[in-house]
């Protein structure tokens, strides 16, 4: 007895060896590998949780809803171009005198600024010379007449005088148009054909009512009539232009009312009204401009300053998930399964831009699975947690 059992356990030892030769070590090392990574993977996916953790959870699915996208495009506020007007010179000559700045509210007709031109003097001479001649030439043609009438004069010599007399009338009334367009008044054409006396300077005066917004003219100054020396533009309403991208340029349409937003002048969101969408996309950008026309009794919109402009588009059946069901880690938004009731998985989603508290769903998730909608963040942190256990 006492020789056998040293023997019997030799033959056991023997054995056990040889069944660890025949296994291959390489097989062995692989089996380890993907057990470790499998372990790894439902570490970090899956987590089963505590009683009291499952009384913060809310388990829900995503909803169908009826969803309109609120799309935010870049902006910037310009002057209603049907509310403005840039002024200038219709001579050359030189400003004498100003009489508005910057910020001045003027009505039309309100003097802006005084020039004296030789162009000017000139076209009064010219007025004057045709208006003497109107007087000579309709004379003689009404006396003419009476000639006619006695036959002194042939009647050929009649025509003769009353084409001259026409002639006199159409200078006349181009010289009185010339100063109408410099700028003269029917009351200083009256001055000036009563008491002949020519006027040395001319006033530049508003064609509307508004501001001065643009002021680009000093005394002595010399200007030509391509100069613009004044703008001035009625800020009671302003544009809000943006271009909006081609790919959804298709929702937006004339009258379609939009909410705009000045972050100058804060958070308050102001209703304006599409009124132009261009037929053209800009070759480099590839959007197309868009117009606004936003009410500004307060003048708080000034021209240049930036704004967004938010367009909604038609409602349409949306999936949805409420933004408090997704945990977002390395830039991916996650979701979390319900497996059963306290086993949890979390898989990756790919979402939508947030709108009214929700995420619209575009690719993995579909309606009637079971996910979590409230205590996400608690059920993330709590994963984390076991993961670094």
């Amino acid at each position: 007895m006492k020789i056998t059992l040293p023997i019997v356990g030799f033959v056991l030892f023997a054995l056990l060896a040889g069944c660890n030769q025949n296994q291959s070590p390489q097989s062995s090392q692989n089996e380890e590998v993907t057990q470790q990574e499998s372990e790894a993977e439902r570490d970090i996916n899956s987590i089963t949780i505590r009683p009291e953790l499952a009384n913060r959870l809310k388990i829900g699915q995503p909803m169908l809803v009826d969803l309109a996208d609120r799309i935010q495009v870049p902006s910037r506020v310009q002057v209603d171009e049907e509310r403005t007007a840039k002024i200038g010179s219709y001579v050359t000559g030189r400003i004498i005198n100003l009489f508005v700045v910057l910020g001045d509210y003027v009505k039309a007709g309100d003097r802006l600024a005084r020039i004296t031109s030789p162009e000017l003097t000139q076209s009064q001479l010219a007025y004057l010379r045709a208006q003497s001649r109107v007087v000579v030439t309709q004379k003689a043609a009404e006396r003419a007449k009476y000639l006619l009438v006695a036959d002194v004069i042939p009647l050929a010599e009649v025509e003769r005088r009353q084409s001259e007399l026409e002639i006199a009338q159409a200078e006349l009334s181009a010289a009185t148009d010339q100063l109408r367009l410099f700028g003269m008044s029917s009351t200083e054409l009256k001055e000036l054909s009563k008491k002949g006396k020519i006027l040395p300077w001319l006033d530049i005066k508003s064609t509307r009512e508004g501001y001065i917004i643009e002021r680009n003219v000093i005394v002595g100054q010399v200007v030509q009539p391509s100069d613009p020396l004044f703008q001035v533009a009625d800020l009671s309403s302003v544009w809000v232009v943006g271009d909006v991208p081609e790919q959804i340029a298709r929702d937006v349409r004339l009258g379609q009312h939009v909410q705009i937003d000045v972050p100058a002048i804060g958070n308050s969101g102001r209703d304006g009204v599409i009124i132009f969408v261009s037929d053209i996309v800009n070759r480099v950008t590839r959007t197309v401009m868009t117009r606004v026309l936003v009410e500004n009794r307060d003048r708080k919109l000034k021209p240049d300053m930036l704004a967004n402009m938010h367009i909604t588009d038609p409602q349409h059946k949306t999936l949805v998930v409420p933004e408090a069901a997704v945990v977002r880690e390395l830039n991916q938004d996650y979701i979390f399964l319900a497996k059963s009731d306290d086993r949890f998985e979390r898989i990756p989603v790919e979402l939508g831009p947030e709108v009214a508290d929700f995420r619209p769903v575009l690719s993995g998730l579909t309606e009637g699975q079971r996910i979590v909608i409230e205590g996400a963040y608690h059920l993330d942190s709590e994963r984390k947690l076991a993961e670094l256990e």
